[in-house]
């Protein structure tokens, strides 16, 4: 029997955010195994712990279909419940994951831990084609004008890539009738894992719905990775406010799913180049369990 947990990400209530399957003790799994653990959670990721020990744990990521290289909602998630377990109390914390080395902090009040928060990986962009807008309002359910001029359209990763589509207002964005097939189409021409469309809330807050077909997940609730990566290539443009080398702002996502979650993000910037990017969020425990792996 191998025991996990299903815990909400980027929400401090049970059943909100981003919904993650946790997987302390994974060592002895096989890959056919971990994909069907994962295929039974049916959570959007799962995290599967393969080593722990000297300040490093090595994990691996699956959706129920396949493996990902990296996942933030469910990084912080098992963050939070390796402090919970005993784990972790603080001390310096590295994941090894598919895209490298990812540092973790811990954050508490009055000794509880209350959030993690995650250094992504440089950002890295991808200009996207003028042609293909009109192909993305389309498979978003838009006419083209309703995309924003003065905010970026492109491919960009601090872990997983995605395309990130500007809107003019977060009622546009409720309002999106997606066609999913063609956004796995457009998600494999462009190399990319998601469409992630966005808007603007105020100078530093923006509202996101994040589809992610080409990997077996419709809609994602609450991507921790993306809204990383997103602040940052505001910020690198310049469309963020930055006080002495640092911008910082939040993400909401989720609430067309009726599960709504805050991502945390900060940037620090050497000139106009992105040099850190942190994600930081809460996280919730819905249930635990086993799951027979000989079935």
């Amino acid at each position: 029997m191998i025991a996990y947990c299903e815990v909400s990400a980027f929400t401090q209530t049970p059943g909100q955010g981003n919904r993650a399957g946790v997987v302390l003790e994974a060592g002895e799994l096989t890959d056919a195994e971990m994909q069907a653990l994962a295929a039974f959670l049916e959570a959007p990721e799962t995290v599967f712990v393969t080593r722990m020990g000297g300040g490093l744990v090595r994990v691996r990521y699956f959706t129920p279909t396949q493996e990902i290289e990296f996942c933030g909602h469910a990084t912080v998630a098992l963050g939070l419940r390796l402090a919970q377990g005993g784990h972790w109390q603080g001390e310096p914390l590295e994941l090894e994951t598919l895209v490298g080395r990812v540092p973790l902090t811990l954050e508490t009040e009055a000794g509880v831990p209350t959030r993690v928060w995650m250094e992504q990986r440089g950002l890295e962009t991808r200009p996207v084609a003028r042609e293909l807008r009109r192909e993305l309002a389309e498979a978003l359910g838009l006419d083209e004008r309703m995309i924003h001029r003065g905010l970026p359209l492109a491919a960009a990763s601090s872990g997983l890539w995605s395309v990130f589509v500007p809107l003019l207002d977060t009622v546009i964005l409720d309002g999106l009738d997606p066609d999913l097939p063609r956004i796995h189409a457009l998600s494999d021409a462009l190399g990319v894992t998601s469409v992630y469309a966005y808007a603007p809330m105020g100078v530093n807050r923006f509202a996101a719905r994040d589809f992610a077909p080409a990997v077996g997940i419709p809609e994602d609730p609450v991507t921790g990775s993306a809204a990383g990566a997103l602040l940052a290539l505001l910020a690198e443009g310049g469309r963020l406010p930055v006080r002495g080398d640092r911008a910082s702002g939040v993400v909401y996502q989720g609430h067309a799913l009726g599960t709504p979650g805050e991502v945390e993000v900060e940037v620090t910037l050497a000139g106009q180049t992105v040099r850190d990017i942190r994600v930081g969020g809460c996280a919730a425990l819905d249930r635990e369990g086993y799951w027979d792996r000989k079935k």
